[in-house]
């Protein structure tokens, strides 16, 4: 299939569209047009319910893809935590419960992590992106990045668990990086950079 000359991000989130935009235009100087999916909250919903991201990132592609001729970015990202047996997971957004607050969500997990060191308060950040068109997946990409948790949120910028996600090759935490700190070492940039390389003429 040949790279798309523009792309819908199966979402309403202007914010996650710039984030996806400025990584695009620091990745490549050839990019596609990204935009927000027109109309995306009169759209049928899709469930996230699946126990995986690769799963739900796929899903969510596919299914608004078959709402437009473009193809579709979708993307399902969380925090996994070894001592907790994996969680929050694909559950990162639902952990404190629905309409929680970030800060109620950084307060449930260090309650959670209370009494837990060294290499028990591991973690890492996990981005799944999917691509699709016309109901039909072509291309998914992943990427992580190592972090320990901290006891006490640290930076006043990024958002969910950044304050409390200590990347060690920075010596800040999520929530302390510059932009083009986090667009580096981030998941998410990591995820999209091979998804962008997964694009490029040469490989399809």
């Amino acid at each position: 299939m040949d790279a798309p000359a523009k792309i819908l991000l199966a979402s309403s989130n202007r914010g996650k569209l710039a984030e996806f935009q400025t990584l695009a235009a620091a990745a490549s100087d050839s990019i596609p047009v990204m935009e927000l999916f027109p109309d995306f909250a009169s759209l049928p919903p899709f469930e996230e319910s699946a126990p995986t991201f690769a799963e739900n990132a796929a899903g969510k592609a596919a299914h608004y893809s078959r709402f437009t001729d473009l193809s579709v970015l979708a993307d399902d990202s969380g925090l996994v935590v070894p001592a907790l047996g994996g969680a929050p997971g694909v559950h990162s957004a639902r952990h404190a419960g629905p309409g929680a607050s970030d800060s109620d969500k950084i307060q449930k997990l260090i309650a959670e992590m209370r009494g837990k060191s060294g290499d028990a308060r591991s973690a890492r950040f996990v981005c799944v992106l999917a691509m699709a068109r016309h109901g039909l997946v072509y291309a998914v990409t992943s990427d992580f990045v190592e972090g320990t948790l901290l006891e006490v949120p640290r930076g006043t910028d990024g958002f969910g668990y950044d304050p409390v996600f200590y990347v060690k090759v920075a010596n800040k935490s999520f929530a302390e990086l510059s932009r083009e700190e986090k667009n580096r070492l981030s998941h998410r940039g990591k995820a999209f950079r091979r998804m962008l390389a997964a694009l490029a003429p040469a490989s399809v």
